[in-house]
């Protein structure tokens, strides 16, 4: 009994001593959340009674950044590079193999659950699929207000109805429509319904796991626009995944490129659109829609050879060797760091930024991301 009330104590520091450091508001010019070398390995097993690891899918297998206060960082790749791993690791709703990924200077991945539960106050998270990610035998008062169940010190039990409605005024939704169900509501409507979610409590950090690629193309101007607003009236910071790159421009100030489970590049959206150093950033570039007839006539498609090598054996050294024609024996013996490519450290010049290529270096890609 003395051991269970000591691991109470302890617990209770714990929360004391997080809710403490989070409290206090970040330094000019210090990153708001840290990632540090972050793994996610899933077992492969084999045998029904007797089950054994034979291998493992790395989705995630060892990437690294910063986000700053009121900063969107954007992150862009391939389906199945890990995208959507690196969105529920940084919630903890998937418990990292390895890596460490600090909010305020604490280590998220080792806190107990009831700490983890006071950093989740202000890290919270917008889901891709709007049809999925609302409970449809509760209303949107009780989808929204579920969240001061969960945190009643957030907004006392009667105050919770007006709460709601102004959240839903907020991201422009009829304050009326409390008492409806997701079932009564369009795509665009249900996203904006997850949105107003992720407000309630009022957090610094919204993680937004592909929050428009399930809508029609002009709800997701409608949604960026709102979520662009939100930013700079509640100095959010966002972290913003999805598949298209123009809208990835458009909001974000950074930009990370994703290849099975590693950054292979990341700069700002200058840096990455108009000089991209990586040859998989320049093909996936390259691939974008140019609607103007004379520039589609100069630019250069950059073909892919293969497919993507299987997360569960990827291939030594460079994990995008197999398909690069730049390839040589070096990229297969030796993986890339991702920093600065040696020809550029010291320039003045867009091109020095974080690559993971041994021989890193501009192309002119021709697209239409503005």
């Amino acid at each position: 009994m003395a051991d269970v009330t000591k691991n109470d104590e302890a617990v209770s520091d714990e929360v004391a001593a997080v809710e403490a450091a989070i409290a206090k508001p970040v330094e000019r010019g210090e990153p708001i959340l840290q990632v540090r070398n972050l793994v996610k390995h899933f077992p492969l097993t084999q045998g029904i009674l007797f089950k054994k690891q034979v291998g493992a899918v790395k989705a995630v297998d060892g990437i690294s950044f910063d986000l700053y206060q009121g900063e969107t960082l954007g992150i862009v790749g391939e389906s199945g590079c890990g995208k959507s791993t690196v969105a529920k690791l940084l919630m903890n709703l998937e418990r990292a193999t390895a890596g460490e990924v600090f909010y305020k200077g604490q280590d998220i991945t080792k806190l107990s659950r009831r700490a983890l539960k006071a950093v989740r106050r202000n890290i919270q998270m917008v889901f891709q699929d709007p049809y999925t990610s609302l409970n449809p035998r509760m209303t949107v008062g009780d989808i929204i207000g579920e969240t001061y169940d969960i945190h009643p010190e957030v907004a006392p039990k009667g105050d919770r109805r007006r709460k709601v409605q102004e959240l839903l005024d907020v991201v422009g939704l009829n304050p009326e429509y409390i008492n409806r169900y997701p079932h009564q509501f369009s795509g665009g409507q249900r996203q904006r319904i997850g949105i107003a979610r992720g407000l309630a409590l009022n957090p610094e950090i919204i993680i937004c796991d592909e929050p428009v690629s399930a809508l029609d193309v002009s709800v997701q101007a409608q949604v960026i626009n709102l979520m662009e607003k939100l930013q700079d009236e509640f100095n959010l910071s966002y972290i913003f995944i999805a598949h298209d790159l123009s809208i990835v421009r458009h909001i974000s100030d950074r930009v990370g490129v994703m290849y099975l489970g590693k950054m292979a590049e990341i700069g700002t959206d200058t840096e990455i659109y108009d000089h991209p150093t990586h040859p998989y950033t320049q093909a996936l570039l390259s691939a974008v829609p140019v609607p103007d007839p004379e520039a589609r006539e100069h630019r250069e498609r950059i073909i892919l050879t293969g497919d993507v090598p299987s997360p569960a054996n990827p291939p030594s050294g460079c994990r995008f060797r197999t398909r690069c024609w730049k390839a040589q024996d070096r990229c297969a013996t030796e993986e890339p760091l991702l920093a600065i490519p040696q020809r550029f450290v010291g320039d003045d010049t867009p091109a020095a930024h974080e690559s993971a290529c041994h021989f890193a270096e501009e192309k002119d890609v021709v697209h239409a991301v503005n």
